[in-house]
């Protein structure tokens, strides 16, 4: 990670530390470093529906278009929108003002290069030292140079026409429960859903600028689980707020996360031939269930660090094209570049269609091993991270989990957390093993 970007663009409290200032300044650094060389460059953007977003966009758009460089608004819309937007409308580079599912006091900037993936490491780094130079050497154009603001009236349209496009079955006779979490698939996830046949019952599909994430969508499925058994509805699906992952529902109301659905998912496409090389791209934190239902089937699964950019690197590298997270980042490379939650959605709905078995069902070919997982707030993750007293806490957790069971400890990549997880045959030993790492990441902080 760099001094701004971490692994999912830059993140802060809007107004605090992601100021309009600071939005301004990426916006020409941005602009500067992606269009170089281009006759006439041209930038997305989009957004989710969080307050902030609005004044983030606004700076953004003064710092893009200062620089020379015209801009594409398609207002709120999922973040793979924005990617595939991207690409198919020929633009020079794409911004996602979106803070995907944090609270709705953070946000963020994320940007796409021209071929729709995340920025390298390098260009980033570029950008970064752009803004530590004070934008020295990005030019200010005048009169017919400065750069002009165009809205894509049907970019909404484009993206669902693409999406339904990537199936061959209709939804008909399924009840799906929908939360939107407030936040950017709010219209887009119902609607299409509808399009294709299924009854609907959508929840949290108000967004009012501030109850995005709140108590809904990926991070609460308690919430759909609640309504699918309230509804009795063969399944339910929850976003977050920029829409870009999905957690499931069965009709029973067990949760299915990105580990069951990467198994369903994988599993039907190696039936179908289509899983080239029958290997699945995961990262350390997928359950060893994962790892045994693969392994059984013949399939076989690369594992990398937490992060959906790492799960992108390996896909590309190896040829791989199903891979994700356990968090229900999901990314389809025969469909789209980066994680898609709508596009998820779909593809695990069209299995259930196809093969005629419940999620239930299709999600029982994975037995889940007892995980732990919490996340600790901490005043600065690295130095608790890097302290040799939490090493000897992971150190004696191991030893008495020997080799049933393993423990990952790391920093989270977008915000100030330490996440403990710890997996094995017996539940309540993994929750004292976490506690006891928990409460010395605690005192570490605390010094």
């Amino acid at each position: 990670m760099g001094k701004y970007f971490g692994t999912d663009g830059i993140r802060g409290v809007a107004n605090e530390v992601l100021t309009p200032e600071m939005a301004f300044k990426l916006g020409r650094a941005g602009a500067y470093v992606l269009t170089k060389g281009c006759a006439a460059p041209k930038i997305i953007i989009g957004k989710d529906t969080r307050i902030s977003g609005d004044m983030l966009e606004a700076a953004l758009i003064a710092g893009i278009t200062s620089a020379g460089v015209d801009v594409l608004q398609v207002g709120v819309l999922p973040t793979p929108g924005i990617a595939y937007l991207t690409r198919i409308l020929k633009a020079t580079a794409g911004v996602v003002i979106s803070a995907s599912h944090n609270p709705v006091e953070d946000n963020g900037i994320k940007f796409f290069a021209d071929s729709g993936y995340k920025l390298p490491d390098e260009v980033e780094e570029e950008i970064e030292a752009l803004l530590d130079n004070d934008l020295q050497g990005i030019p200010r154009p005048v009169g017919s140079g400065v750069g002009r603001v165009r809205p894509v009236e049907d970019a909404t349209d484009q993206y669902i026409d693409f999406l339904k496009s990537t199936i061959k079955v209709d939804f008909s006779g399924l009840k799906v429960v929908v939360d939107c979490a407030n936040g950017a698939a709010y219209h887009v996830a119902p609607w299409i859903l509808r399009e294709l046949g299924a009854e609907v019952i959508a929840i949290y599909d108000q967004p009012d600028g501030i109850n995005i994430n709140a108590g809904c969508g990926s991070t609460h499925p308690e919430a759909v689980r609640e309504k699918v058994l309230t509804w009795h509805a063969d399944l339910g699906i929850a976003h977050d707020g920029d829409a870009d992952r999905l957690i499931a529902v069965d009709s029973q109301g067990n949760i299915v996360d990105g580990d069951f659905i990467m198994v369903i998912l994988a599993l039907h496409l190696k039936a179908k031939k289509q899983l080239p090389h029958d290997t699945l791209v995961a990262t350390v934190m997928s359950n060893l269930g994962l790892h045994i239902a693969l392994r059984q089937a013949g399939i076989k699964v690369l594992e990398t660090k937490v992060g959906d950019r790492y799960v992108l690197e390996e896909m590309l590298k190896t040829g791989a094209v199903l891979g994700g997270e356990q968090s229900g980042h999901i990314i389809f490379l025969e469909h789209n570049t980066t994680g898609d939650g709508v596009l998820t959605a779909l593809q695990l709905i069209s299995v259930i269609k196809e093969s005629g078995k419940s999620l239930a069902e299709l999600a029982a070919q994975m037995k889940r091993l007892p995980q732990v997982l919490v996340n600790v707030r901490v005043s600065d993750k690295d130095a608790v991270q890097n302290h040799p007293d939490l090493a000897a806490a992971i150190k004696k957790g191991e030893a008495v989990l020997g080799d049933q069971g393993r423990i990952l400890v790391r920093p989270s990549g977008t915000e100030s957390l330490i996440r403990v997880m710890a997996e094995g045959p017996d539940q309540a030993q993994l929750y004292q093993i976490v506690d006891d790492i928990v409460q010395v990441a605690k005192t570490i902080s605390a010094q």
